[in-house]
């Protein structure tokens, strides 16, 4: 035959039970903000990475590109020369030109 146990036995077993519940329930979501808040400690130490990241990235672009500007002009420099070289030849030709005309005609 079942027991049967007084009401007020029954509800200090229920607050008894509840009381635990609600420590474990209050543990639980001590660990769950703990969590949140090293995820949120770690989120900003890496967007403060992030963040370098992207500046060293933009360093290192300009510098590529300031770098590919000077190899241009120095690639073009030898070809400016002997553009030069031309030039200075092609006068030379024409006055040598002019002056053999000019000797022929007499002047």
């Amino acid at each position: 035959m079942p027991e049967n146990k007084c009401e007020p036995c029954v509800m200090t077993a229920r607050i008894e039970a509840l009381e635990r519940a609600n420590e474990q329930h209050g543990s639980t979501h001590r660990e769950v903000f703990d969590r949140l808040r090293e995820l949120e400690r770690l989120e900003g130490i890496q967007g403060e990475q992030y963040k370098n990241i992207l500046e060293k990235l933009d360093n290192l672009t300009r510098r590529h590109d300031e770098l590919n500007r000077k190899l241009s002009e120095l690639e073009s420099k030898p070809a400016k020369r002997w553009d030069g070289i031309v030039d200075k030849t092609i006068w030379a030709v024409m006055a040598a030109v002019i002056a053999f005309l000019l000797g022929r005609v007499g002047l």
